[in-house]
C-alpha cells in the first residue's frame, strides 16, 4: 500500500525511525476515533437516518461540564435518576417521621412535640 504525501509531511516523517510502524499506529488510532455510525463519512444513509431519528427520540446531545466534550445522554436514564432522587427524598422524609414517632412514644406520647437531631 502506498499513499501520497506532500513535501512537508515527507520532511516530518524523515525524523521518525520506524515510519511504517508510526504510520500504521496513526491510522489505527484515527480509525478508533471514527464515528461508528457513518464510519467517518459524515453522511448517514436513508436507513441510518431512520434508525438515528428513533434513537434520538430518547437521547440528546449535551456538553460535559468538566471537559466540554459533546456526548449522548439517555433521556430515560436522566428521568430515572430524577425519579430516584425524588424517591430518596421521600424515603428520608418518611424515616424522619418514623424516628420522631418512635422518640415520642419512648418519651410518653405522640401528643408531645418531638425534635431529634441526628449526629454524624
Amino acid at each position: 500500500m502506498t499513499f501520497k504525501a506532500d513535501a512537508a509531511l515527507r520532511q516530518a516523517l524523515r525524523g521518525v525511525e520506524n515510519r511504517s510502524e508510526f504510520i500504521r499506529s496513526a491510522i489505527l488510532a484515527a480509525m478508533d476515533n471514527v464515528c461508528p455510525l457513518c464510519k467517518g463519512s459524515g453522511i448517514l444513509s436513508t436507513d441510518q437516518r431512520k434508525h438515528w431519528d428513533r434513537f434520538a427520540q430518547d437521547h440528546q446531545l449535551e456538553e460535559c461540564g468538566d471537559c466540554h466534550a459533546v456526548h449522548l445522554v439517555c433521556r430515560r436514564q436522566v428521568a430515572g435518576d430524577e425519579k430516584s432522587e425524588a424517591a430518596g427524598a421521600a424515603t428520608a422524609a418518611t424515616d424522619a417521621v418514623e424516628t420522631s414517632r418512635a422518640v415520642a412514644e419512648r418519651s410518653g406520647g405522640l401528643d408531645q412535640p418531638v425534635v431529634e437531631e441526628r449526629r454524624k
